[in-house]
């Protein structure tokens, strides 16, 4: 089954990196649960296969499904988002410097500030979203710009193009973590990025059963160093996870649309909602970065967050909440809400939460695609009460 060259996104989605099981003709890939591969004989070419941390055809299903849904090279799957961000800082050594976006996932701030620092990896922190900020934070020795755009949890936008042509210019390689908006959103590799990488627990997956990571890669020395490695540590992505991230990618473009207008009207709400302080969602005027989000994005995406004032108030909106789920992840069909400070962001110290805006009165919503009107009713009883 050949995919035209012409094949638009939805198309790629469902048949990239698939073919019907030569066994059976099956239309979906099989979960290939074996842990090795049989052999014909000592010293005899064999299937492609030999074990199964190196290969497993679930995987490289997933793996070319999703190179072709970011327009890359290659991709390579993990068993978490996190194990395939530390997977990719093996391409660096002891005294490469790192400039990030400031306002990262609590996850990778960790990983960088308590794991990878110890390993002499350096690290600042700059808002990228400010292009003026990125030139004089690069050092000689940096060697990637990793960006999160919309970032977690205040959905601040990075110009991906701008950024990149400014780090290109210091050769400098641009990473995009593009989970929070999903392919669907935004293709960084072709707005110059060189590395993406997802949590495909989030919308990629899209149904809250699975946790993994991929990055997807444009030049090739990245995509010998990631496979080597990949095999060489083995943190991959098991068959199972693999075949149910396959059936989200499936349907990705209409679950994205459905939740791009369930957070517009959830938006819209809660901006004109008199008990809250602040609403922050890049689809709504008011956002800072609403006319990069219009041009760079194809829709806003299905995060919002919102300020009720205090911890308390917090507490009392999200107790009284009966559809919404108070859970930590995103991206899935249910609607889940969480309080950055206390669950997501609680590894970055409170005076760095403070300076980046994320207070204790902070909610985030990842609105899912139930009916818009049942979860407005939630949130008008929840905040009823305040």
């Amino acid at each position: 089954m050949k995919i035209p060259d012409h094949a638009q996104f939805s198309t790629i989605c469902i048949h990239a990196g698939q073919e019907p099981d030569p066994a059976t003709g099956a239309i979906i890939t099989p979960i290939y649960q074996t842990s090795t591969y049989v052999q014909d004989g000592l010293g005899q070419p064999h299937a492609g296969f030999e074990y199964g941390r190196t290969q497993n055809p679930t995987r490289m299903a997933l793996e070319r499904n999703i190179a072709a849904i970011e327009a890359g090279t290659a991709a390579f799957a993990f068993a978490s988002g996190m194990a395939a961000i530390d997977t990719l800082l093996t391409r660096l050594e002891s005294g490469d410097h790192v400039l990030v976006s400031d306002n990262t996932y609590g996850g990778t701030f960790r990983l960088f500030e308590k794991v990878r620092r110890k390993f002499g990896l350096d690290f600042t922190y700059v808002d990228t979203s400010k292009p003026e900020l990125i030139e004089p934070a690069i050092k000689p020795n940096t060697k990637y710009l990793f960006i999160e755009t919309p970032t977690n949890p205040m959905l601040q936008i990075t110009d991906i193009q701008c950024a990149s042509s400014i780090a290109h210019k210091k050769n400098v390689k641009v990473v995009v973590d593009n989970t929070f908006a999903s392919p669907y959103l935004q293709r960084p590799l072709t707005l110059g990025a060189d590395i993406v990488l997802h949590s495909t627990t989030k919308f990629l997956n899209g149904h809250s059963d699975s946790v993994g990571g991929v990055v997807i890669l444009k030049h090739q020395d990245d995509v010998d160093w990631m496979k080597f490695v990949q095999n060489a540590a083995g943190a991959i992505l098991g068959p199972m996870d693999s075949w149910l991230i396959l059936r989200g990618t499936k349907t990705l473009t209409v679950r994205m649309e459905r939740t791009n207008q369930n957070a517009q009207v959830i938006a819209d709400y809660l901006e004109a909602h008199p008990k809250v302080t602040r609403t922050i969602y890049p689809g709504l005027k008011s956002h800072p970065h609403h006319a990069l989000a219009r041009k760079q994005m194809r829709g806003y995406g299905g995060l919002i967050s919102f300020d009720v004032g205090s911890l308390d108030a917090a507490k009392t909106v999200l107790n009284r909440l009966r559809l919404m789920a108070l859970a930590e992840s995103l991206g899935g069909v249910e609607t889940l809400i969480s309080h950055p400070a206390i669950m997501t962001h609680a590894s970055v110290p409170k005076e760095r939460r403070d300076m980046l805006g994320i207070t204790d009165g902070l909610i985030r919503i990842s609105v899912g695609i139930e009916d818009v009107e049942d979860l407005q009713a939630d949130l008008a009883q929840a905040l009823s009460a305040l």
